[in-house]
């Protein structure tokens, strides 16, 4: 698949993937049907989800996480802060204008990161409520990981599967 589709497809993720609210109970929701995931296929994965201060509302840490972990999701924490989006749409937009690293965006790659698994979550009609990250797999699996949970939280129809082999 291209890079324009891929685009077209993960953009559509973030439109439907919107939520009506979100509060910390939904957040405890959200981070367990993402660690449902993870432990349905024993996935060593970290979850994260934190407010735009900074301030984390969930937190699951599976058998054979690492630092490394948690040190991915800060990354991509202030990536989709930043930027408003998730950490695979930033990195399409990226290769669409040729532009192979961070740094030739004149970012940081020890604050920001590129690849999948940092997702926005946004109120209808409001803007980015939290920040929804996980570690663990290759990029695209981890972006995966993140819309089918929040897919299954939000009971969204619709929802475009994403586009590659993966295996979860």
């Amino acid at each position: 698949m291209n890079i324009d589709k891929l685009t077209a497809v993960v953009e559509k993720q973030e439109e439907l993937l919107c939520f009506p609210r979100f509060g910390r109970k939904d957040a405890w929701g959200l981070g367990n049907e993402a660690v449902k995931i993870i432990l349905e296929h024993n996935h060593p994965m970290s979850v994260n989800i934190r407010l735009p201060s900074g301030l984390t509302v969930f937190q699951y840490l599976a058998e054979g996480s690492t630092a490394d972990n948690q040190r991915w999701m800060d990354r991509k924490f202030n990536t989709v802060r930043d930027f408003e989006k998730s950490t695979l749409l930033f990195t399409l937009g990226l290769l669409k204008r040729r532009q192979k690293s961070l740094k030739e965006r004149g970012l940081d790659p020890e604050y920001y990161a590129w690849g999948g698994g940092g997702f926005p979550i946004r109120i209808k009609d409001s803007g980015l409520a939290a920040v929804f990250t996980v570690s663990g797999l290759p990029g695209l699996e981890d972006h995966a990981v993140l819309v089918n949970a929040a897919a299954a939280f939000l009971k969204a129809a619709g929802v475009p599967p994403f586009p590659v082999n993966i295996k979860i």
